[in-house]
Order: C-alpha cells, then sequence, then structure tokens
C-alpha cells in the first residue's frame, strides 16, 4: 500500500505491546518524536527496551516515559541529563547498556543494511568488550558488536509525503534516517506532510520503502536542552 497516512500518533503506535523493543531517533531534544512519545505514555504500554542516543530529560522526551516506569531497558550512548535516569539505574530498577556512539550509529546502519554484525575498534581493552569476541584485522583488535534488533523505529522528520518519502533538516537529521532503515516497523511523524510527488526527489533523505506509517504532528516544542547565557559585562 503506497499511502501510508495515519490519523495520529494515537493511531501509529497502537499496535506496541508490552515489551516491545523500539528504536527513537533523535539527539539530545533535537529530532526526537515528541508526539508519539506522548501517546505511548498515554497507551500505558510497559517493560520496553528503547535503544535512543539518550534518554530525553526528566519531563520531556524518553524522561515522560521513565516517569511513568513503562521503560525496561534503555540502550543509549549518553543519559547524563535526566535525574530520574540516574536514580532508577542507581537503584537498579532499569537496565541500562551504555555504547559508544559511533557504534549504536553503525549497529543500527547494519540492520538497516541487512547485515547480522559489525567489527569496531571502539570499546577494545575496556567494560564494553567483556564477553564478546574479539578479532585482529592488519595488526589492529576489532571487538564483534550484533546489529539491533527492534520492532519498530520511531522518526521525526522535517517533511514527509503520504508514500513515506522524509526530509530530516539540519541537526535533527541525526539518528533519524538510519533508524528509519532498522526497524521492522517504521512509523514517522512530520512537522508538514504534503501529497506524494511534491517532495524533491534528490532532497530526500529516506525513501518511503523503509516508512510503514506516517502522519503531520502536531503542537511541537523544540525544547533547548541547556540554555548558556554571558553574564553583561
Amino acid at each position: 500500500m503506497l499511502n501510508k497516512l495515519v490519523a495520529n500518533a494515537d493511531e501509529a503506535v497502537k499496535d506496541i505491546r508490552d515489551g516491545a523493543t523500539i528504536m527513537l531517533g533523535g539527539f539530545g531534544l533535537c529530532g526526537i518524536p515528541e508526539n508519539c512519545i506522548t501517546a505511548l505514555v498515554k497507551s500505558g504500554v510497559k517493560n520496553l527496551t528503547c535503544i535512543s542516543n539518550n534518554a530525553g530529560v526528566d519531563d520531556f522526551g524518553i524522561g515522560k516515559m521513565l516517569q511513568t516506569r513503562q521503560v525496561k531497558k534503555m540502550v543509549s550512548s549518553y543519559v547524563g541529563e535526566n535525574a530520574e535516569f540516574e536514580r532508577q539505574l542507581l537503584s537498579g530498577e532499569l537496565e541500562v547498556e551504555l555504547i559508544p556512539q559511533g557504534t549504536l550509529a553503525t549497529r543500527c546502519l547494519a540492520t538497516g543494511y541487512g547485515m547480522p554484525a559489525i567489527f569496531t575498534p571502539a570499546g577494545v581493552g575496556t567494560e564494553v568488550a567483556i564477553g564478546k569476541e574479539i578479532r585482529e584485522f592488519n595488526g589492529k583488535q576489532y571487538l564483534l558488536e550484533m546489529a539491533f534488533d527492534s520492532d519498530f523505529a520511531i522518526v521525526k522528520a522535517w517533511k514527509g509525503d503520504t508514500h513515506g518519502n522524509l526530509i530530516f533538516r539540519e541537526t535533527a537529521r541525526n539518528f533519524n534516517p538510519m533508524m528509519a532503515m532498522a526497524g521492522k516497523i517504521t512509523i514517522a511523524e512530520v512537522e508538514e506532510l504534503v501529497p506524494a510527488g511534491e517532495l524533491d526527489p534528490d532532497c530526500i533523505h529516506t525513501p518511503g520503502i523503509y516508512v510503514n506509517r506516517i502522519f503531520q504532528g502536531v503542537n511541537y516544542e523544540k525544547r533547548i536542552e541547556q540554555v548558556t547565557t554571558r553574564l553583561k559585562s
């Protein structure tokens, strides 16, 4: 079916069940699927494994799902802005797998490309390598990392069309395109939805073949994670 349009976030995530593994695009608070996260909180689905660069902040992004105890495990590369995440980690309530950022990105790409695993030098000689296979290539050691196995990928784009073609804007591009390739079912929320054929093919970052559902989001906040100012001289 070429027309992949759904009415809203609630409809887009309605078949996400307890125990699902979900990829969520975004970097910090930039390019995160705000509408779908709100819909997941509303749905009450629980015991989720979330693969995302970071865990949002206490009251925004994935942080909202942490507050409602819907996340069983976080697979991330940076988690330093979320006090509730820290509390759940230290209390043993939350499983956490910390991954070098490049490894996180490449494991997403491997899934999208149909590769079962990658070899990377990142993590060799550290706790990341415990229990994992290491091979030597051209005199250098590399760590075997498995591709991700995710039930859903949820991404946020700037523009999209009803065939699921997506354009991301500037920093919001981040992890979104590679995650869009990697979900068994990919859900895209967009700031602007247009009829098929209106997007310049040369500008499309994610072809619609990867996207199963798309809808136009509403009420985007676009928060700034940390505001830094200087004192007047």
